[in-house]
């Protein structure tokens, strides 16, 4: 009988994961992490006490494991340089690259398993004999955006059980198994943000530093808390009175202070063509250039054809077919040909 350990969160996904996985045959060990312990700023409790309730139900073994300080250093200490440069960190991305599946999955090894398995809406395809990072079938739900970083290598001792599935077959199967998390919300936004404002939440970690919001021309038509506070893209949160249409944020100068802003969805300031990215990641291996494929800016835009080209320095160019909305420097662009993820990389800077 092959063993996995499976990332039991207290949520419903990795509940039904759980559940699939033990239906299959499978010796299946749960294992709790816990990535955040500052005070009152993630329920990781609750969300212990439902992991295990759900193991007792199964009838597996559930362990917890701490994480929190590795989380610190490897993920929340990047976040935090990022936003203090100005930047827009992705820190799901980086979770999944440094803890998810290199830590869990290392201990998931030492525990003796033959895979580690997780709720993600992923699927491992098989294609020549190598495991490639696949979209999970319902596209309301896919995560592969979000485990671009993932290796062929431990990919190939991993499983997705959810990702044929659509979310409302899971939500059927946990509660026709009686599952305590059947009905139980999913959870949004970052871990140690929580519910909790933005702004209000960083400002724990970096000072405000009020500067101005300007157009590109020059003219002052507010000010702000802190250049950290804004993504380019953003409307909400501005408040940024007068009369016209909503207003923009369209770039940053972090040195003065300035978030630049400008009125209209169809700005040209917020369309661009081109952009360069670095830090590629490739799944399998790197691809043949000129790249001719899709790809996604962030997690809920769609897929837009592209042709992708490597610099001398290694770093990546991409032309995208039609212009691109909010090209947002530090998040990431996803590859894809079709269903399969190729991989991706960090945005640097829009052209």
């Amino acid at each position: 009988m092959k063993t996995v350990v499976v990332g039991l969160s207290g949520g419903v996904d990795s509940s039904v994961t759980a559940y699939l996985l033990k239906e299959a045959g499978y010796h299946v060990i749960g294992l709790f992490m816990k990535n955040w312990d500052q005070e009152g700023d993630c329920p990781w409790v609750k969300e212990y006490e439902d992991a295990l309730q759900v193991a007792s139900q199964l009838e597996i073994a559930c362990y917890t494991i701490n994480f929190s300080q590795e989380y610190w250093d490897r993920v929340f200490s990047y976040c935090l340089r990022q936003f203090k440069k100005g930047h827009t960190p992705n820190p799901d991305i980086l979770c999944n690259q440094e803890i998810k599946f290199k830590l869990f999955f290392e201990k998931a090894m030492e525990l003796g398993a033959d895979f580690m398995a997780t709720g993600h809406y992923a699927q491992n395809s098989v294609v020549d004999g190598k495991h490639h990072l696949a979209r999970g079938k319902d596209d309301s739900k896919d995560q592969s955006y979000f485990l671009y970083t993932l290796k062929e290598r431990v990919l190939q001792r991993v499983l997705f059980p959810l990702g044929a599935l659509p979310k409302t077959e899971v939500r059927r199967i946990a509660k026709e198994q009686g599952l305590i998390t059947a009905e139980k919300k999913d959870s949004v936004g970052i871990c140690f943000i929580g519910k909790r404002n933005f702004k209000e939440f960083i400002s724990r970690y970096l000072p405000k530093k009020s500067g101005n919001f300007e157009t590109l021309s020059g003219k002052v038509v507010g000010s702000h808390d802190g250049v950290h506070c804004y993504t380019v893209g953003q409307r909400r949160g501005l408040d940024i009175g007068g009369a016209g249409a909503a207003w923009y944020v369209v770039g940053k100068d972090v040195e003065r202070g300035v978030v630049f802003v400008e009125q209209g969805e169809e700005h040209a300031a917020l369309y661009h063509e081109a952009l360069i990215a670095f830090e590629t990641s490739w799944v399998v291996e790197a691809p043949e250039f000129p790249l001719h494929c899709t790809a996604k800016i962030r997690y809920r835009s769609a897929d837009v054809a592209c042709t992708v080209e490597q610099l001398e320095d290694g770093r990546l160019h991409v032309l995208f077919k039609e212009p691109q909305k909010a090209i947002t420097p530090h998040q990431s662009i996803v590859f894809y040909k079709e269903d399969l993820c190729l991989g991706g990389a960090f945005i640097l800077n829009s052209i």
